[in-house]
């Protein structure tokens, strides 16, 4: 019988000292494991500045987990006896240490959660795995809140939410009488706009070792790293969530869809990878920016939106995905088939809006949800392109990135290959929302007021040859319905030149080399 200690493993994404793993514990019975395994860096090739980012703030965890009094058991990705996978080196600590049990917060993705599951028959000692409570709303209560309806949209979950936190509510009403100001956050790009710069911080010697082991490890991986400057401890993420919210929160609401070359981040918070690591209490994040409306440091529309984002949209993409897994990663409702084009990585394309925001996804694993969305994504969605290699480059590029909050907002949300469970619509447009919406068109190769042939935008042609190829799925579509009677309103001589437009630019696209995000 072991009588050692409660081993408590914590992943790369779980670093909170208010974990639920160590809610209960106490130093003096409790050795903590942290891995660095080839398999999560390698089962998908991951942006260089992603694995920099979590390796750095896995290590600088370590070090405040052992200021606290915590014993670490800390296992490098360059110590000659590590296993390269979670099962092996929980295996070895077992070994080392004869703890009574381990202890463990669920992780946030599907193949984890099935290994994890695997510890219980597999290891000799008691394996109890938590929830993790640093989500507002427990899986238990979304799936209970999902169990019967009809149609699981955010809107409504998000109203509970915010009855649940009571975010920007007076008494059961939401603050200045609406529960969302979308309308009210669609700016474009104004001539003279000057966003302020995010908090970057100069690597410290943990983060420059880690560095220089990823250039020198993962060297053929997609991304820069000259660039790198994210928040690799909770002081440092401290101090971007100060920045935004003084800086950027003030008119983050209305220019957070918009788009100008050259400026990666506009008046975006960029906490997304600091949130997602664990570094950032996401409920006192949306406190903080309340208390900026309160003051009367930022309008209401652009505090709501941020907090939308949050409590509302985070929390049920997390849901969606637990609900929906695991047969959301195998979904391709409209049939897309088309390989990733190659441009994806090289951002070698005459449209400038694509080759602008790779460039940004290139040199910062970071790019914003409209450029995610309504550029890359849509893009995605019109040449019909396959799901689940698009949901791979997305895992693959972005420091934010982990499956439960990327796949269902791309399979989903992004490319409506799950059908219209998460979205209503497709978020389908054509080049007239990207020229209102950025300043890419002014400067691209395309002329985007021009609808077909071969100096059109493309993405004006692809338009109408998405929607004609999936009339049949989509035609009955309510919010279809004035797209679809344009397109049956149409001259046949129109709308061949639409198809054979579209047709005509899909036959240029050169897809990605084989092995571009999976060994």
């Amino acid at each position: 019988m072991m009588t050692g200690p409660v081993l408590v493993p914590i992943l790369g994404d779980q670093l909170s000292l208010d974990i639920s793993s160590l809610a209960d514990r106490t130093p003096d019975d409790t050795l903590i494991l942290m891995m660095e395994v080839a398999e999560e860096t390698t089962y998908v090739r991951h942006h260089k500045a992603k694995i920099a980012l979590i390796l750095s703030a896995m290590r600088h965890f370590a070090e405040e987990l052992r200021e606290a009094g915590w014993t670490v058991d800390y296992v490098r990705l360059d110590d000659p006896a590590n296993t390269g996978s979670f099962t092996g080196e929980v295996t070895r600590a077992v070994a080392r240490h004869t703890p009574r049990g381990v202890l463990v917060t669920e992780p946030g993705e599907w193949r984890v959660a099935q290994v994890m599951e695997d510890w219980r028959t597999t290891l000799p000692v008691r394996v109890r795995i938590l929830p993790d409570t640093r989500f507002i709303c427990p899986l238990t209560d979304f799936f209970q809140w999902a169990a019967g309806r009809r149609e699981l949209r955010m809107e409504w979950f998000y109203r509970d939410m915010r009855r649940k936190t009571g975010l920007l509510m007076e008494g059961d009403k939401p603050e200045g009488g609406k529960w969302n100001y979308d309308t009210e956050n669609r700016g474009g790009p104004d001539k003279d706009l000057d966003p302020p710069p995010i908090a970057r911080f100069e690597p410290d010697a943990i983060t420059r070792e880690v560095l220089d082991m990823v250039a020198g490890k993962f060297a053929n991986h997609f991304g820069s790293l000259d660039n790198f400057g994210w928040p690799t401890t909770r002081a440092q993420a401290d101090l971007a969530r100060d920045n935004f919210l003084e800086h950027r929160l003030p008119l983050f609401g209305k220019y957070q869809d918009a788009m100008v070359a050259g400026e990666d981040f506009m008046f975006h918070a960029a906490l997304s990878p600091a949130i997602n690591l664990g570094l950032l209490d996401p409920l006192d994040l949306c406190r903080r920016a309340e208390t900026e409306w309160r003051k009367g440091r930022a309008p209401l529309e652009a505090v709501e939106g941020f907090i939308r984002q949050i409590i509302g949209w985070r929390e049920y993409i997390r849901g969606m995905y637990w609900l929906e897994m695991p047969g959301l990663a195998d979904a391709n409702g409209l049939d897309a088939t088309r390989p990733l084009p190659e441009f994806y990585w090289t951002g070698d394309t005459a449209m400038h809006c694509l080759s602008d925001c790779v460039r940004t996804t290139r040199d910062n694993a970071y790019a914003h949800h409209i450029q995610r969305l309504m550029v890359l994504g849509n893009f995605a969605l019109l040449a019909g392109i396959s799901p689940q290699q698009v949901a791979d480059w997305y895992l693959v590029v972005y420091a934010d990135a982990y499956e439960w909050v990327e796949l269902p907002n791309v399979a989903a949300m992004i490319l409506h290959a799950d059908k219209g469970r998460l979205a209503s619509k497709p978020y389908a447009a054509s080049g007239a929302y990207i020229d209102r919406m950025s300043n890419y068109c002014g400067s691209c190769a395309y002329n985007v007021k021009r609808k077909t042939g071969p100096d059109a935008c493309p993405f004006n042609a692809l338009y109408w040859h998405f929607l004609a190829r999936n009339e049949k799925t989509l035609g009955r579509n309510p919010r279809l319905a004035h797209p679809y009677a344009t397109w049956r309103r149409m001259s046949d001589e129109k709308r061949a030149a639409y198809f054979d437009s579209a047709e005509a630019f899909l036959e240029t696209l050169e897809p990605a080399e084989p092995g571009w995000a999976r060994s």
